[in-house]
This record gives structure tokens, C-alpha cells and sequence, in this order.
């Protein structure tokens, strides 16, 4: 399975709101600078994360994105199904095979896959950020005076 750069982003924006949101909303450009995503793009996956519910959105000053439920609760193969869709899409029926050809392996292949990123929680990437040093943002937003 070959990631789409979507899903990368995807997965690497819920992790920042696990990460660095502190339960409180956090802005897209927040997310985007820190994770070197381009806002636009980035707003699309949300859409995208907010219809499948894996996020909430709150609108004017002191809005953004915040998890939808806890990060313990929000498996890999969560925001893979709502990005992409299946984790692993069979191979075309149309595709030339003989009565011996070993299909079942497909069904193999994703109930493996399927297991392994069913079990891995947005929660075990924030404790694996954290054993390995990356540092937390700051709980509140800068805030910018003129």
C-alpha cells in the first residue's frame, strides 16, 4: 500500500491536533505551519475528517479544529477508511487469472493491514512523539499585537 501525500497529511494533522491541541480548537494555519502543509490542501482534509467525524469545528475568534473524540479512540485505520476509503482496494475482477490463481490472498493481505492499523491509536503516536523528544507547542496560540 502506497500512501497518498492526502493521507500523509491527513494523519499528520490529526496527530497535531492530538499532539499539540491541548483540547482546546486549534487553527488550520497553526497546524499547516508546524506541519510544513499547505493551508488549502489542508482545509480540504478537514472537510473531509469532519464529515467522517473524526474532527469538530468551531468558527470565529478562537475557533479551529479540535478531535471529535479522545486520540485513544481514533485508530489509523480511522483516517485512512475516511480519506482513501478501503484500506486496500482488491485488484481488478477483470484482471486475466486462472481457476488456480491464489485470490484469496487479498482478503489475507487486508485483514492483516487491517488489524495491525486498527490497533495503533492517534494516542500511541503522541506517546511514541513524545518518548523520541519532539517538542509540544505551546498550550495557548501566540497571540499578536499591533
Amino acid at each position: 500500500m502506497r500512501a497518498s501525500q492526502q493521507l500523509k497529511y491527513a494523519i499528520y494533522g490529526v496527530f497535531d491536533l492530538a499532539y499539540h491541541g491541548a483540547d482546546r480548537p486549534v487553527a488550520i494555519q497553526e497546524i499547516g505551519l508546524r506541519q510544513a502543509i499547505p493551508v488549502r490542501y489542508l482545509e480540504q482534509i478537514f472537510q473531509k475528517l469532519r464529515r467522517g467525524g473524526l474532527v469538530s469545528s468551531k468558527r470565529g475568534p478562537g475557533g479551529g479544529y479540535q478531535l471529535a473524540r479522545p486520540a485513544s479512540q481514533i485508530s489509523l485505520a480511522d483516517v485512512i477508511t475516511v480519506v482513501q476509503g478501503a484500506l486496500l482496494a482488491r485488484p481488478e475482477e477483470g484482471a486475466r487469472h486462472c481457476a488456480e490463481s491464489p485470490d484469496f490472498v487479498w482478503e489475507l493481505i487486508r485483514a492483516d493491514m487491517s488489524g495491525a492499523l486498527e490497533s495503533r491509536t492517534i494516542a500511541d503516536l503522541c506517546r511514541e512523539a513524545a518518548d523520541r523528544g519532539i517538542e509540544r507547542a505551546a498550550a495557548e496560540p501566540a497571540m499578536y499585537q499591533i
